[in-house]
């Protein structure tokens, strides 16, 4: 069995079938059922058949139904096939809201102030 003591990064695409103790950040990541990472893993993809102990970072994870995951998983997209493990929390990606700087390139120059319209209620007695 392959082992790697240490941090991996690239822009790669990765299989693991070995165990890797470190931080793991690649383009694309798949773990196969004989494969564990024992640290963060980033990655845009990850597709995870064996074990991960720590958190994960991906737009889009998939967890097979031999995953086993311990760690908070951050995302865009999670699919757990029956029968994986997950102990952690699943905590969406916080896309940033636009700012009106960013909608307006001049709005730093607005200085004007809006009135919200007033509601008037009357009531007709009869």
């Amino acid at each position: 069995d392959l082992v790697i003591d240490g941090d991996l990064s690239g822009e790669i695409e990765l299989h693991v079938d070995g165990s890797i103790r470190g931080d793991v950040k690649v383009q694309r990541l798949t773990i196969g059922e004989t494969g564990s990472i024992e640290g963060s893993v980033e990655a845009e993809v990850v597709d995870c058949r064996g074990r991960v102990i720590g958190a994960i970072s991906a737009q889009q994870v998939r967890l097979y139904g031999a995953a086993h995951v311990e760690g908070d998983i951050t995302h865009e997209q999670l699919t757990m096939e029956t029968g994986a493990y997950f102990q952690g929390r699943s905590l969406k990606f916080q896309r940033p809201q636009p700012t009106l700087a960013s909608i307006l390139p001049d709005a730093g120059e607005l200085t004007e102030t809006v009135e919200r319209p007033k509601l008037k209620i009357f009531s007709a007695e009869g």
